[in-house]
């Protein structure tokens, strides 16, 4: 058993440094080219919807990536892991800085996405193999920071460079910071793979055709009616290969990631308030700058300027939050970020009549204050709460579940306000509020259900470490 005193190595923490500015790269352009849209649909003379595709596209990618890494840790060393996905960003990134045309850059994208997909569970892996568990809450706390901090620095990132420079830039600008974490990965990550087995091709195939079929799915909803057989027939299609992937999963000779760790309660509980975590940030992201637009008549950098405040001050308590959970137990922090996320919800549902930028503004910071108090420390909880045969296998499907959930939460958020902005009545500021409030509501409900599961979720714990 770790004591409390045990100290961390200079290894490891370099170690974790060079996953970490992966990931944190990574995560940065998911975000950092939805700014250069309009700019990108002229220069390949393509639509927005087929432009969107470069950020939809790589979020899936990284989905299905992630449900890999399960057997990735077990098989191959972690080093030779980081270095693979180094090398994939590099290829990627300059292919997309170069790219002549569409198909070019989606391509590159796509092979970023393999680098994310692999760096993100790999900074979590050397987490929970190095570091001492009385510690992990405050190291999961600073991962935690990476990847809420990244994703609200892209768009300021993105915009700066493409108006300073040209959005080609965007991509050369981080190569230097690949070849940092390429060489401390080199030289620092050393962690042996700890199993065998054989990969499971069919249910990864299986888990990309849900995937994909669900997201596509849910772009449609905003423009077809819901009953309408392009709404229906992806995602009948999507449930198909869903009920395929899970009997695969759980039958066959091999396993994609072992997902019968959701037989435990607990396990499960801690995934779905993992799921609503993200579903409600990323969404509620992406609709303020839409709302503060269409509601508000905000100028575009009003509407993404609110966001930042909210974004820092998250990233800031994470850490605070990591080391709230060594020392009062996770169930603390977690309950006061879902109760803060729920009331944040609650506060734009019932006063959006009055809301301005500046409110929202403040709202948004304390929805993102509870969402870093319980987003961290949820995958910590649930780590140490199974056998350690199974961390890589949470891990892999916590990070999994991380991704889907952003994209499924903006894919969706999205369809409710289109639905409204298309079949609603008034103008389009009277159209779009109906659909912001929808949506505000539909956070609340959400945030209320984990902070349900999340109550049961403890209270099993505490009745299974009494009968200990």
């Amino acid at each position: 058993m770790s004591n409390s005193n045990e100290k961390i190595s200079l290894q490891t923490y370099l170690a974790l440094l060079a996953a970490a500015l992966l990931s944190f790269t990574g995560i940065l352009t998911e975000t950092s080219m939805n700014v250069t849209f309009p700019e990108l649909t002229r220069v390949f003379n393509v639509t927005l919807d087929t432009i969107q595709w470069i950020t939809t596209g790589y979020l899936l990618m990284v989905t299905i990536v992630m449900a890999t890494t399960a057997f990735l840790l077990k098989k191959f060393k972690s080093q030779t892991i980081h270095l693979s996905a180094a090398i994939a960003f590099v290829i990627g990134d300059v292919m997309c800085a170069l790219s002549p045309n569409f198909p070019i850059l989606m391509s590159g994208r796509l092979i970023q996405a393999i680098a994310t997909g692999l760096s993100t569970p790999l900074m979590f892996h050397i987490i929970f193999s190095r570091i001492p568990a009385q510690k992990v809450g405050a190291m999961t706390g600073l991962a935690g920071m990476v990847i809420s901090l990244a994703p609200a620095l892209g768009p300021t990132y993105g915009g700066t460079i493409s108006s300073l420079m040209s959005w080609r830039m965007i991509f050369w600008l981080i190569l230097p910071i690949i070849v940092v974490s390429w060489w401390l990965g080199s030289h620092y990550i050393r962690i042996d793979p700890v199993g065998t087995g054989s990969f499971d091709v069919l249910s990864l195939g299986l888990l990309a055709a849900t995937l994909f079929s669900l997201v596509f799915d849910v772009s449609k909803a905003g423009k077809y009616d819901v009953f309408s057989s392009q709404v229906l027939i992806p995602f009948m299609i999507g449930l198909i290969a869903l009920g395929l992937f899970i009997y695969s999963d759980t039958h066959g000779s091999s396993q994609l990631l072992d997902i019968r760790v959701l037989k435990w309660l607990s396990t499960s509980l801690s995934a779905f308030t993992y799921f609503v975590l993200q579903f409600v940030n990323i969404g509620v992201s992406f609709l303020i700058p839409v709302y503060c637009q269409y509601a508000l008549h905000s100028s575009p950098f009003i509407a993404g300027l609110v966001l930042l405040p909210g974004s820092l001050v998250g990233a800031a308590i994470s850490p605070f939050a990591g080391r709230l959970a060594d020392v009062k137990g996770y169930a603390l922090p977690i309950y006061i970020g879902l109760c803060s996320m729920t009331l944040g919800g609650l506060i734009f549902f019932g006063i959006q009549e009055f809301l301005t930028a500046w409110i929202i503004l403040l709202v948004y910071s304390f929805l993102r204050f509870g969402f870093n108090m319980g987003f961290s420390n949820t995958i910590s909880n649930a780590m140490l709460n199974v056998p350690h045969k199974f961390r890589t296998d949470i891990n892999s499907l916590f990070s999994m579940l991380q991704q889907f959930a952003g994209s499924i939460g903006v894919g969706i958020m999205a369809a409710v306000m289109a639905i409204n902005q298309n079949n609603g009545v008034g103008n389009l500021a009277a159209r779009s509020f109906t659909g912001g409030r929808y949506d505000f509501l539909l956070a609340t409900m959400l945030s209320a259900a984990a902070l349900i599961a999340a109550i049961i979720n403890f209270r099993i714990q505490k009745h299974k470490a009494e009968l200990k």
